[in-house]
């Protein structure tokens, strides 16, 4: 029997490539946000503020699991109040309303940022793993922090399996055009190590932590497996971050997020790069 899965946040950058790579791999998929996609999802979308709890129970009657994408999505467009209050109702409601309903899964999109980022403080070590979790910077990496708690007290009361996945800065194809001015300044994209993770990937993880075997709640580093930069990432590593020492040798242009993790968990492995649309001199 065909799986129907609840993606909220699904006009979103990330919630319109989900909804795409649930539907091509024949899922059926209740779209819903707060506003309508800037183009057709492919199928219908419901809109609903989950902010309030009934809007939350709503949108996941009838469903077998929800990955859920909707929260403010970044520090800097609201105020940091807003942003932590907003994006706590949300997965409060959202992750309460599946444990009621017992549904099968909670995939669900925590942060980066709850690594430490942006790195103003240099991090303790690289690559990153889910080790130097939690260090929550803004109010928006609070709110990704005490969602993860939240999560994994409701899947302890629960049985309901969560699955967060702390996800680098989500970019596409559109967006590589811009990775040459950075390799001038390295000191420019120093805030999450020069990290990224192209949309589909995103998508495919999203995918991925819903077939994957899971129990309780643990949440995975997603990201790319090079970083945006053409100059050695060890290199990188010590001209801007000269103290923090490398935990083990890392290739070339190897992300300094780890997702070793992910890949054993859910099978993750990024399978796209800006290298493919881009040539790197």
């Amino acid at each position: 029997m065909t799986k129907r899965i609840c993606v909220t946040g699904a006009s979103g950058r990330a919630g319109r490539v989900t909804v795409a790579e649930l539907l091509a791999h024949g899922y059926d998929v209740v779209a819903t946000d707060l506003v309508r996609p800037p183009q057709d999802l492919g199928t219908g979308l419901l809109l609903a503020d989950l902010t309030e709890y009934g809007q939350a129970v709503e949108v996941l009657a009838g469903t077998d699991a929800v990955v859920h994408l909707a929260n403010i999505p970044a520090p800097d467009i609201h105020t940091p109040a807003t942003t932590f209050n907003a994006n706590m109702a949300m997965n409060f409601n959202v992750f309460l309303a599946a444990a009621q309903a017992r549904i099968e899964r909670v995939v669900w999109a925590s942060s980066e940022t709850t690594l430490g980022l942006p790195f103003e403080v240099p991090p303790r070590y690289a690559p990153v793993d889910e080790d130097h979790y939690p260090f929550p910077t803004t109010t928006y990496a609070l709110s990704k922090v005490a969602s993860e708690t939240i999560a994994e007290h409701i899947a302890e009361w629960s049985g309901v399996p969560f699955v967060g996945l702390r996800f680098s800065n989500i970019l596409g194809p559109a967006d590589y055009e811009r990775f040459p001015s950075y390799w001038a300044d390295p000191r420019a994209r120093r805030w999450n190590l020069w990290g990224y993770i192209d949309e589909r990937d995103a998508a495919a993880a999203c995918r991925l932590a819903l077939e994957a075997p899971a129990e309780g709640s643990a949440s995975y580093i997603i990201a790319a497996a090079d970083t945006v930069m053409n100059r050695s990432s060890a290199g990188l590593l010590k001209e801007v971050f000269p103290g923090v020492p490398l935990a083990r040798e890392v290739g070339e242009f190897e992300s300094l997020l780890a997702t070793g993790r992910a890949r054993e968990a859910l099978g993750f492995v990024p399978q796209h790069s800006w290298r493919d649309h881009l040539a790197a001199p």
